[in-house]
């Protein structure tokens, strides 16, 4: 089983059988630092799954960028909602570092369907679980407190605390750089 085909696995929930098929329709490819997957108001065609790297989605409202999501390693990365209704991108998907990612475009993914007898069933599970995220995400920035969200964040994934600037942190956290770098001074003070 390769790399991406344990990855959709776990994801997806697909079977061995059904693996070899979902993964043919993925390529290898990479970003630069800096390079976008995808800029707001273009087409959304595509769906990339991060084998290395960091990706941020952001938009820029008032001429101010508000951080979506930090992609790492092992998520997809796609602005969804363009993806599967064919409107245009409303996120900005841009590389913080070198990224490898697998990639699959809109026209193999629709092939999937005809190919994968459960593939509607997949792909609920797969939304479902976008859906998920997207609802944890919003419980937490009704119900928590900003250093709750902080806490949180660092308890899943510390690493990019030292690899993201911290404003886009802050900015996903839904707190001004300030209250951010407040926060982690007080947490660093604690450990000391």
């Amino acid at each position: 089983m390769t790399e991406l085909e344990t990855h959709i696995k776990n994801y997806f929930g697909a079977a061995d059988d059904e693996l070899a098929t979902i993964g043919s329709f993925f390529h290898l490819d990479s970003l630069e630092k800096d390079e976008f997957f995808l800029r707001k108001g273009r087409r959304s065609d595509r769906m990339g799954f991060l084998r290395s790297g960091i990706v941020r989605e952001f938009v820029v409202v008032d001429e101010k960028e508000v951080t979506k999501w930090i992609s790492t390693e092992g998520y997809f990365i796609v602005d969804l909602s363009g993806f599967l209704f064919q409107h245009p991108a409303r996120w900005n998907l841009q590389a913080l570092t070198h990224c490898e990612l697998y990639i699959i475009e809109l026209d193999d993914y629709r092939k999937l369907g005809s190919l994968v007898p459960r593939w509607t069933e997949l792909e609920k599970l797969f939304l479902s679980r976008c859906f998920a995220v997207l609802e944890d995400r919003v419980i937490s920035h009704l119900s928590m407190s900003a250093e709750e969200r902080y806490h949180q964040l660092f308890a899943y994934n510390k690493e990019i605390f030292n690899q993201v600037p911290l404003q886009y942190l802050a900015s996903m956290l839904g707190m001004t750089p300030e209250t951010f770098s407040r926060i982690r001074k007080k947490m660093l003070e604690e450990r000391s």
